[in-house]
């Protein structure tokens, strides 16, 4: 009998059970088990480059004894500051084996990131590339740090081109000094020599962590997620289970989402490794390189964010790509415009199954149906095990609104985090009574599909109405001439704010100011019309394709003096 508080349920996919048994093994275990069962299978592909299981396991056991040797203790936090990189999947490994937390930093971080997350992670070892070494290396007290292990992307080639990759940073004058001791700064290959292997025995899943993954979360600054192996365990387990199909024969992961963000480490590393997987990681993200790699490595599934399918389909190869090879796309990190998602199902065949997912939440907590109804515009269907309601966003109990009526989405299952790190208070604020509030805002239908509105600090208040950018976002994007758009909130002295529309245009193409207020004057109410218009070369955004509505909403305010 179907739960009257969870119509979910009854849209799952037949193959999906509405509860799931949860092993009490540490976020390691996946490789463990797989490296075990399929010690041959082809665990990563870069480059030239091919590792098995086996190897794969056998390196970040080695790396973990040598951490280990170093003083890294069981607890500790290490940073991991690396693109996507075979050094990145063994560096992740060998820190959980070695009994610690990770903590991964993005590497375009700027300094003042640097010198927030660092320190109050209170981490003393750094796995770090050799580009990055200046920047580590002028802020070395500020950070706290005693030890750094230092890799290069040559270290992640094979001959020749291991010897290539030198001589082309060599010749772009790219090349880094790195003032190795072997105390303080150790070379990430020396680390990996010898026979000596370690594995944490005694981790308990549900009190130790596994990431320290930070994030501005719902509210405030950047704070520490708290991210259990019991987390981790969770969400691929829930994962498992709604992508059912994925994994009954052999995958290939495109890694395109950044190993550094939490969505990117479960989906495109912990999920795939789970189920025996190939993973081929791309260090960064070029639209021509990413079509190149999809005609050489055939992948089948390919995790994105709305602007890295928006960025590739604006690539003149696009439509020649051989796309037949993909089963399944999955998006998240951001709300994917429904005429994205047409126009890719138009040109390649495959549809984008649409989920969603915050840091706090390991991260996902919604997905569309595999094989059953997919609604576009839907983050879809909460996983097992995962309650959801949409609840008033002025009184915040947990009691739920009615289908229909719009609210703050909170949630609760066994992939919510632990807390924010050393912030007892804002842990309070944002988990109460056993539900996350995530801070956005949401609807959901009579069938339990979830649509996300807008994120509840992004709600714009004009002329005393409420206005959900989000909505106007979408009409704008239907515009033929425009690449990209999102609308932001200005403050204003007497309508509360105005609505303004950063605008990209697609190649060649002109349009002017009164031509798109044109436009959403006959698809918006009168009061959601953006008042001003900007045309930009391109938007602020995540490495995870988040456009940074309030980077640009803080530009407004500067340029007004406020």
């Amino acid at each position: 009998m179907i739960d009257a508080d969870r119509p979910w349920l009854a849209h799952y996919d037949q193959e999906v059970p509405p509860r799931l048994d949860y092993e009490n093994i540490s976020a390691f275990a996946f490789l463990d088990r797989t490296a075990e069962e399929k010690p041959d299978n082809i665990a990563l592909i870069f480059k030239n480059v091919r590792l098995n299981y086996a190897e794969l396991r056998r390196r970040a056991e080695v790396l973990a004894h040598s951490l280990r040797a170093r003083g890294v203790r069981r607890g500790d936090r290490v940073a991991i500051m690396l693109p996507n990189l075979p050094q990145t999947i063994v560096a992740y490994f060998a820190v959980l084996k070695a009994g610690a937390v990770a903590m991964m930093v993005n590497p375009l971080s700027m300094e003042h990131e640097l010198r927030h997350q660092i320190p109050d992670a209170q981490c003393k070892t750094i796995i770090v590339l050799d580009l990055l070494w200046p920047k580590i290396a002028a802020l070395w007290e500020q950070l706290g740090l005693e030890t750094a292990v230092v890799t290069s992307i040559p270290d992640a080639l094979g001959f020749p081109l291991n010897w290539l990759a030198r001589f082309k940073l060599w010749r772009e004058k790219r090349s880094v000094t790195v003032p190795y001791d072997g105390v303080r700064v150790l070379r990430y290959k020396d680390l990996l020599r010898g026979n000596e292997r370690y594995s944490e025995k005694s981790i308990l899943p549900h009190s130790d962590l596994a990431l320290l993954q930070y994030t501005g979360g719902t509210t405030g600054v950047s704070k520490g997620c708290m991210i259990s192996h019991a987390n981790l365990v969770a969400n691929v387990t829930q994962i498992r289970a709604i992508l059912h199909a994925v994994g009954v024969k052999p995958e290939v992961f495109l890694g395109i989402l950044p190993y550094f963000h939490v969505y990117g480490l479960t989906v495109c590393l912990n999920f795939p490794i789970s189920v025996g997987a190939t993973l081929a990681p791309l260090a960064r993200f070029d639209p021509k390189e990413v079509l190149g790699e999809v005609n050489r490595l055939k992948p089948t599934i390919f995790p994105g964010a709305p602007s890295l399918y928006l960025a590739l389909m604006q690539q003149k190869d696009f439509a020649r790509t051989d796309w037949s090879s993909l089963r399944y796309c999955v998006s998240g990190s951001a709300p994917m415009p429904v005429e994205l998602l047409r126009r890719f199902k138009e040109i390649t065949g495959a549809e984008i199954v649409e989920g969603y997912g915050l840091t706090e939440a390991s991260p996902v907590t919604h997905l569309n149906p595999l094989g059953g109804r997919r609604k576009e515009g839907s983050i879809g269907l909460p996983f097992p095990d995962t309650e959801a309601r949409v609840v008033d966003m002025v009184g915040g109990g947990p009691e739920p609104l009615l289908p229909g009526k719009e609210g703050e989405l909170i949630l609760r299952g066994p992939q919510v985090m632990k807390g924010y790190w050393n912030r007892a208070d804002e842990t309070a604020s944002t988990l109460r009574n056993g539900w996350l509030y995530t801070g956005d805002i949401a609807v959901m239908d009579e069938e339990g599909y979830f649509f996300i509105v807008d994120r509840k600090k992004d709600m714009i208040l004009t002329g005393g109405y409420n206005v959900y950018p989000r909505e106007i976002d979408e009409v704008l994007y239907e515009h033929p001439k425009i690449k990209e758009a999102v609308a932001v909130g200005i403050p204003h002295r007497t309508r509360g704010e105005v609505i303004k529309a950063f605008v990209v245009l697609k190649e060649g193409e002109e349009l002017a100011r009164h031509e798109v207020l044109a436009w959403c004057r006959q698809k918006l109410a009168a009061y959601k019309v953006p008042r001003e218009v900007e045309f930009r070369a391109e938007l602020p955004k995540t490495l995870v394709g988040k456009v940074l509505r309030r980077a640009l909403r803080e530009e407004e305010m500067k340029k007004e003096g406020r």
